[in-house]
């Protein structure tokens, strides 16, 4: 279980794809473009570490992972990603700059992530709704499951998409987790 760091944990997820291959003409499959894809987290101040007074932000780039999906049904679509848990990096946003080493090294050791034994964090999606949809947009509820320090547990994530007529989909989506659910 991760401990005493990440109590409350807001995810904003910003993935850019790229045409990866097509089978036929659909469904459509699409790479997530790591250089322009990130992972942004905002650390809540409750838990072990709420006595410092101010939430953390965390961030990593490097996200990969695929999304399939057909233009007509946009319900039929899936999405997985995974980015190692080694790379999330602390900001320095509203940190004070002598706490930044003593954060970014408890985060990743064996106190809370432990990224030695878990590397890798993890989403993959079991069902994608449309909740609203214009010719360019579409905004999204993917229900699916997060994988991180070897639990997996259920997640909804919202997202926004902005489909472009070069088979590009860009996607802003957040979600909340609790720490102590992994």
């Amino acid at each position: 279980m991760v401990r005493g760091f990440l109590a409350s944990v807001s995810i904003a997820v910003w993935l850019l794809t790229q045409v990866a291959g097509q089978s036929g003409t659909s469904p459509t499959v699409l790479a997530i473009d790591a250089a322009n894809s990130h992972v942004l987290i905002q650390v809540g101040k409750t838990g072990l570490f709420g006595f410092a007074g101010h939430a953390h932000e965390v961030a990593t780039t490097g996200v990969r992972g695929r999304v399939t999906f057909d233009l007509a049904d946009l319900q039929r679509a899936s999405v997985s990603l995974e980015f190692a848990a080694a790379a999330l990096r602390v900001t320095g946003k509203d940190e004070p700059p002598a706490d930044l080493p003593e954060v970014q090294k408890v985060m990743l050791s064996d106190r809370v992530l432990d990224v030695a034994r878990f590397p890798t964090i993890g989403f993959s999606s079991r069902r994608v709704s449309v909740t609203a949809r214009t010719a360019g947009t579409a905004d999204v509820v993917v229900e699916g499951d997060m994988t991180l320090h070897a639990t997996t547990r259920p997640m909804t994530i919202r997202a926004s998409l902005t489909l472009d007529v070069g088979g590009r989909i860009t996607a802003r989506g957040s979600f909340v987790l609790k720490q102590t659910d992994f």
